[in-house]
């Protein structure tokens, strides 16, 4: 395991894993951040390296949360990630007929959420600047999170 995803051993969390999952919680119901928006709020690491904490221990929290930069629901778990975003209300592109599986994509404009609070503050405990204040990150691992 490498020292990018935060890992320090089997089972363990390490440090940068424990930012993305905290940050993750962080994220209301029935709003999304990408991989690389997550990176950016937190002011360290990348997409790819927020994908692989997701990938290992993205379970523990609402993983379909943060999501790929084109909308594009995680593959193998499109079903489970559309429940949860009709749950909560999330944002969502209808596609035509013709689309592969007719599984919509999320509205990204409508469903990104910026990190801060409904009066425009940062919210507690979030580190970095606002997400969408730099240039859009790459989608991040199509991996996402295991098991969830």
């Amino acid at each position: 395991m490498s020292e990018e995803s935060g890992a320090t051993g089997a089972g363990e969390l390490g440090p940068y894993a424990e930012k993305v999952l905290d940050a993750v919680d962080l994220i209301p119901p029935g709003r999304v951040m990408t991989y690389g928006d997550v990176a950016e709020w937190l002011g360290e690491g990348g997409p790819r390296q927020v994908g692989r904490v997701m990938a290992e221990y993205g379970a523990v929290v609402p993983w379909w949360r943060v999501v790929r930069s084109d909308g594009v629901l995680l593959a193998g778990h499109e079903q489970r990630a559309l429940a949860a975003y009709r749950a909560e209300g999330t944002p969502l592109r209808t596609v035509g007929p013709a689309a592969q599986g007719h599984i919509p994509r999320l509205d990204m404009r409508a469903a990104r959420w910026d990190g801060l609070s409904p009066d425009g503050t940062r919210t507690p405990d979030g580190p970095g600047r606002a997400p969408g204040a730099g240039p859009e990150g790459a989608p991040g691992s199509a991996g996402g999170a295991s098991g969830g």
